[in-house]
Order: structure tokens, then C-alpha cells, then sequence
């Protein structure tokens, strides 16, 4: 199983009974979530009571539901927000729009990926929800905010100069579901520092979000005392080291993983059999013939025979071990974030099973090309494959080559094919007579009347056999199963060990329905 988390906005704010309510997510449309574009089909998430954290940070929870509803738009939800420090900062903030966002973390395994590479969950579980300041989807804002004007307003007299009573240094409360003591931020910290008889007090705590920074930003420059010396404390990070923090966002940077799979998507799908590691397709080996006859001769006879193709299901696996600390202690983002990156390990392992498949089938080009084919030697290796492709699926429903399946070192071969000067595939003005297009802001175009596919998943990235293949579709299936999550954890040595695996089979019903440029 899958697990996504998907922001969305929050729509409007209110200030009476300590709720925050909002639309958590819209059917049927984009937005990005946390393995990439996602959508949600209409009912694919049952609405169900789950708690309220602060960005993804499940030690953070800030309320719990109150009220859940879905309808064909989206899921609608009310929450409400604990007294705590928190909570207030919580509900102040989605007040004036400063923490606007709601984001549901969904756990799936029934999906579909579309054209664009977007994910379209078709059925999973809602296992929390956040209250985020990074939104994607537009749509769903928050409703309504409610708090008690008066909670609010005591709760930023105390962080401007409480005093702290016997005990106080120490702050804990009791997550009760978690069963782990709840994280005290920055703002909520107590440091204490010598006075002058040799004792120690409590230093004035100071709320350092940037709507209080702003507002006695603000107030001190109207010459309000209290302002300028909150404005100072915030400001002098040598003697003040821990009220000024280090924020790290909630983005990942990450160059390495992609769940684009070309050589699949340049050929037809299929849904993986129940069970069993082999399937069985009936093929048709011999047709029957006809043929013109004398009068009175007898009839052209063949016996029409057919034999069934054996197609072998593989395993796509891997694992992740790590510290029982690791998945603990520090933010949900690592979680989801590994996950993510091991789908995208699997979608590679996928995308170069397929593509080995795809060479191991085609017909080689019986015309050589020495290096990378110019402009016309490319129209030639088109037309000949189009027509060897052709050949030898005539008895398909849909004949044709349709799909061109390139690598990267062909894809830039091709956006640099010129006339004088004039690019031939890479005129983004789409000026008359252009063949197609391939351009380097998509691994998606047209070339010579074929669809274009550019993969980066193949063993080389250069000017090789087979790296350009013209494709009838129907001649190759990828037939795919659903994809499963382990996860185990040892007592031993407290590590906890994450494995994803999924089955997949590619089925070569007509070898030669692919077609391949052939190197000197």
C-alpha cells in the first residue's frame, strides 16, 4: 500500500468556539502532493474521524474531527482545537491566513497513472489530515475558523511577560494516542539566567511567529517600549541564540527520482492475473489459406494451428532498514519521502524490463547508420520500420506502428536536426510543413506522424542498437498487478525494516511489431 499526502487550501476564517472547518480534499482534480501530481476520483476516500496536526508532525496534534462529510465534489471537515499554546497559535494563524492549508495523508493501493504521469487514486484510506502553510490544490479553502476571542487574546498576554511558577521549566503533555510527549517549540521555551544576588529566574518567553514579529515591528516604530524590546530580543541572535530558529521546510530537493516509465507507457496495458507466476495467451500460428482454383479443382486447404504464449510474471523488490529513532523522532516527511523515492526505485526497475523486452523482440533495420542519423536517415529508418512493422502485424485489429521510442541521447540528436539553420523539430512557433516536435520541456511529442516517447531508464544512454524503436503498441503488453508495502520491525536491535514490492509481466505477442535502428 501506497501512502500519499496531498495540501490543500483552507477557505475562510471565524473566532467563536475553537473550530476549524474546510473542504480536506476535491475530486477530480490536480494538484501536488507528496509522490508527485495526484488526483482523487470521486469516492475514493471514505470520510472517517482522524486527528489534526501541525504540518505532518504527528507529535504536534492540534485537534481532533468533529464532523466529516464527502459528497461528489470532496470531503468536507470540521476540528476541533485543543486549549493549548499550540492550538491558539493554530487557530490565530488560519485566521489571518498566515497557516491556511489543509493536507490529508492517504494510505492506497488502487490507482491508475495517467498520460501526464499524474496518479488517480481509485480507492484508499484517510489516516490524518494537517493544518499546513503550503497548500496545492486551490480549491478547498478553509470555511470557517472559530475561537474564543478571549483565549486568544490571554494567550498572547502570556507570551509577552508571564511568570513562570515552581516547575514550570519543564513543559509536557500527554499525547494520548501516540502515548509520547507532545514537542515544545522555540516560542514556547524557558531559559533562565543569573540575577544579581546570585540566583536564577525565568526569562520572559517570546512568541516568534512572523505575525508577532510584524505586529511590534509595527507597534515599535509608533514608540511603543515593550515593542522595541521585543523587537531587539527577536532580532539579537548571539545573546538571545534559540529565539530566532532555523526553519526547515517541508520541500525536498531531490534531482535523482522519477516514476516516468516511456517504454511502458510507448506500449499496451493490461491488468496482471489473479495468481500464478506464468499466464497463458493463445496465439494463432498458422492461418488458414485461399487461394484461385481451376474449375472443378479441388480447394486450397491450410490447417489453420495456434499454440499458446507463455508469459512470465516478475518480481519488482526492494528494502529500506533504518532506526526505530529515525522513523520516530524526526518529521513524517522522512517517511513519506523514502517511500516515495522507492516507488520511483520500482517504476525505473519497471520502465528497463520492459525496454530490455522491447530489444530483445524487435527486427533489426537491414539498412546501418554509422552515427547519429540525419535529418533524412531518420525519415528512412522511420518509413522502413513503419512498413516491417506492418508486415508483421497485419492481422492485428490496429496494424500500424503508432509509437517511436527514443533515449536521451537520440532525443537531443533530434531537437538539434535542422534545415539551414531552421530547427525541424524544435520550433516551438509550429511554423507550416514541421514534421513534429521535440522540444526540452517534454519527454511527450510527435515525430514523422509517430507519438514520442524519450526514455532515460535504458542500461546506455548513447548512440547505440535499438535506441531508436518504431513500435506497433498492440504487438507488446504490460500487464501489472498491485503494488504492496512491508514493514517490519525488530526488537533486537530496534530497526525497522520498509520493503515495497509489486508483480509485473510483459507479454511479447508479435516480436517484430517493434523495430530497431541498427549501428555500424
Amino acid at each position: 500500500m501506497k501512502k500519499v499526502i496531498t495540501p490543500m487550501q483552507i477557505t475562510a476564517a471565524d473566532s467563536n468556539s475553537r473550530t476549524i472547518s474546510g473542504r480536506i480534499v476535491t475530486f477530480e482534480e490536480t494538484g501536488n502532493a507528496s509522490i508527485g501530481k495526484v488526483q482523487f476520483a470521486a469516492g475514493s476516500i471514505e470520510p472517517t474521524a482522524v486527528l489534526l496536526n501541525l504540518e505532518h508532525d504527528r507529535t504536534r496534534r492540534i485537534g481532533k474531527t468533529l464532523s466529516i462529510e464527502s459528497s461528489d465534489k470532496g470531503i468536507d471537515a470540521t476540528f476541533k482545537i485543543a486549549e493549548t499554546t499550540a492550538g491558539n497559535d493554530a487557530l490565530v494563524e488560519a485566521q489571518e491566513g498566515l497557516r491556511d492549508g489543509f493536507s490529508v495523508e492517504v494510505s492506497f493501493d488502487e490507482y491508475e497513472t495517467l498520460k501526464d504521469g499524474t496518479v488517480r487514486i481509485l480507492a484508499g484510506e484517510l489516516t490524518g489530515v494537517a493544518l499546513t502553510s503550503e497548500p496545492a490544490i486551490r480549491s478547498a479553502r478553509v470555511e470557517s475558523v472559530a475561537a474564543t476571542e478571549d483565549e486568544i487574546s490571554d494567550s498572547k498576554t502570556e507570551t509577552e511577560a508571564p511568570t513562570p511558577t515552581e516547575g514550570e521549566d519543564k513543559v509536557e503533555d500527554t499525547v494520548k494516542d501516540a502515548a509520547t510527549a507532545e514537542t515544545v517549540e522555540a516560542a514556547q521555551s524557558i531559559t533562565a539566567t543569573a540575577n544579581a544576588v546570585g540566583g536564577f529566574k525565568s526569562a520572559p518567553r517570546i512568541e516568534l511567529t512572523a505575525a508577532k514579529y510584524l505586529e511590534n515591528k509595527v507597534l515599535a516604530a509608533t514608540g511603543d517600549e515593550n515593542a522595541r524590546q521585543y523587537v531587539l530580543a527577536a532580532d539579537n541572535t548571539t545573546d538571545n541564540a534559540g529565539l530566532v530558529p532555523t526553519r526547515q521546510l517541508s520541500e525536498v530537493i531531490n534531482g535523482l527520482s522519477t516514476t516516468i516509465r516511456p517504454s511502458i507507457e510507448a506500449i499496451s496495458r493490461g491488468t496482471l492475473p489473479d495468481a500464478g507466476m506464468t499466464f497463458e495467451i493463445p496465439k494463432i500460428t498458422v492461418a488458414p489459406t485461399v487461394a484461385v482454383v481451376a474449375e472443378d479443382a479441388a480447394f486450397n486447404e491450410t490447417d489453420q494451428n495456434s499454440a499458446f504464449l507463455s508469459v512470465d510474471v516478475k518480481k519488482f523488490a526492494g528494502q529500506q532498514k533504518f532506526s526505530v529513532e529515525l522513523l520516530t523522532r524526526t518529521s513524517p516527511l522522512f517517511y513519506d519521502e523514502l517511500l516515495r523515492n522507492m516507488v520511483a526505485a520500482m517504476a525505473k526497475a519497471q520502465d528497463k524490463y520492459a525496454n530490455d523486452q522491447l530489444v530483445a523482440g524487435a527486427t533489426a533495420d537491414s539498412t546501418s547508420i554509422a552515427t547519429y542519423p540525419t535529418a533524412a536517415e531518420l525519415l528512412g529508418v522511420i518509413a522502413r520500420g513503419s512498413a516491417s512493422v506492418y508486415a508483421a502485424t497485419a492481422g492485428l485489429a490496429n496494424p500500424f506502428a503508432r509509437n517511436i521510442l527514443v533515449n536521451t541521447s537520440q532525443w537531443s540528436n533530434l531537437m538539434s536536426l535542422n534545415d539551414s539553420g531552421r530547427p525541424i523539430y524544435n520550433e516551438v512557433t509550429n511554423p507550416m510543413n514541421q514534421p513534429g516536435s521535440a522540444t526540452p520541456g517534454s519527454l511527450r511529442g510527435r515525430v514523422a506522424g509517430l507519438d514520442l516517447y524519450v526514455t532515460a531508464n535504458t542500461a546506455a544512454t548513447t548512440d547505440i542498437d535499438d535506441s531508436i524503436m518504431i513500435i506497433n503498441p498492440d504487438a507488446y503488453t504490460w500487464y501489472e498487478g498491485t503494488s504492496y508495502q512491508l514493514r517490519a520491525e525488530s526488537t533486537a536491535d530496534g530497526s525497522i525494516t520498509v520493503g515495497v514490492y509489486s508483480f509485473g509481466a510483459v507479454a511479447t505477442k508479435i516480436g517484430a511489431g517493434a523495430f530497431g535502428v541498427n549501428k555500424t
